[in-house]
């Protein structure tokens, strides 16, 4: 069962009792990741719960996806947002599975639309915004960076709601994107410089590209 907060902006998954077979969490084969050196964000799938009392011995159990550095920053954003949603704290609860996400096809072009909200200096907006990246992490670290350069929203003011691959051309919104995923497209190849057929060690003259 998925349930959607609006105040804190984050989108989480509830484990009832009724359904015990959805705390086990599936696993997905995790195709060659291409590690990029500046990769500063990871994927991760946080699940937890409030600790087992007397009269809740089965207490539900919730699952994110953080976006965070490391798994520590990830278990540290799980609480500030369940604290919010369940009145939930870590004192409170445990923490049952943390697990890296990783990109099933790290090595192809896909258009992604984020869902966020974001506290600004004047109050709270929602906001839809496309990306053409490599993987959903990529997205989000653009998302990060497109943010702070045009709004000045700071990592802590960010909150995602969605993150969705856009598989179909008519689900892409944003002209910025659209003007890439047309048939047929071509970019000029400006200052083309052609290469003599025979070319010596020296030359007495500067080279010239431009004619």
């Amino acid at each position: 069962m998925v349930r959607k907060n609006p105040a804190a902006g984050v989108t989480f998954h509830v484990i009832t009792k009724s359904n015990p077979g959805g705390a086990h969490v599936v696993e997905q084969p995790i195709a060659v990741q291409v590690k990029a050196l500046h990769r500063r964000l990871q994927e991760y799938e946080v699940i937890g719960r409030h600790l087992p009392t007397e009269a809740n011995p089965t207490p539900d159990m919730y699952r994110m996806t953080i976006f965070a550095p490391n798994e520590t920053v990830a278990k540290s954003r799980f609480w500030y947002f369940l604290r919010g949603l369940r009145k939930v704290k870590k004192a409170t609860g445990e923490i049952v599975s943390v697990k890296a996400q990783h990109e099933k096809h790290p090595q192809k072009v896909k258009n992604f639309g984020i869902w966020l909200r974001y506290d600004s200096r004047s109050g709270t907006h929602n906001m839809y915004k496309e990306y053409r990246e490599m993987s959903r992490v990529d997205a989000v670290e653009a998302l990060y960076s497109d943010m702070a350069a045009r709004h000045r929203a700071r990592f802590r003011s960010i909150h995602i709601l969605r993150v969705v691959e856009l598989e179909k051309t008519e689900d892409v919104k944003r002209p910025y994107i659209r003007q890439l995923v047309t048939k047929n497209l071509k970019f000029p190849l400006p200052h083309r410089v052609t290469k003599a057929a025979t070319t010596k060690l020296f030359s007495a003259q500067r080279p010239a590209t431009f004619a």
